[in-house]
């Protein structure tokens, strides 16, 4: 398993359980700290786990709004814990982060979709995400964002 897939791991994991037990953003951190002292003791992803889940709870209503938008059959609510935090990150990696290639964020996500989510799970994130990829240069999703693509 690579580090970063690693770190996307560690970070699902967390904000699932942020997600899980009513978004306490003060929980947080001993959430981040006790999933690295449980799955990966000896890890250093030099903060790309806090990266990521900074940027998708700083980026949430911008990131859910496009999840709602892309995942018509589906409101966000009823999206699984698993697959909801799953999409977030990837939304967030694919829309948002300018250093992560749009292929590599989708599938990522769909690999840890594959691993923690149900049985179709990987199939509808790579639809959500393979939406949202198919039109980056929408104005659009642009709108959804509040802006330009940043």
């Amino acid at each position: 398993m690579s580090n970063r897939h690693l770190a996307r791991t560690i970070a699902m994991q967390s904000l699932f359980m942020w997600d899980f037990n009513g978004r306490q953003s003060s929980d947080l951190d001993s959430i981040i700290k006790g999933n690295f002292s449980y799955f990966a003791p000896s890890f250093n992803d030099n903060g790309f786990v806090k990266i990521l889940i900074k940027g998708v709870i700083s980026n949430l209503a911008e990131i859910d709004k496009i999840i709602v938008k892309y995942a018509t059959e589906w409101p966000l609510d009823q999206i699984t814990i698993v697959d909801r935090n799953i999409l977030r990150i990837g939304v967030y990696e694919l829309v948002m982060a300018e250093d992560i290639p749009p292929k590599v964020a989708i599938n990522e996500a769909i690999e840890i979709a594959k691993t923690f989510g149900g049985e179709s799970s990987g199939k509808f994130v790579n639809g959500v995400l393979g939406a949202i990829y198919k039109n980056l240069g929408d104005k659009t999703l642009r709108q959804a964002q509040g802006g330009e693509k940043k």
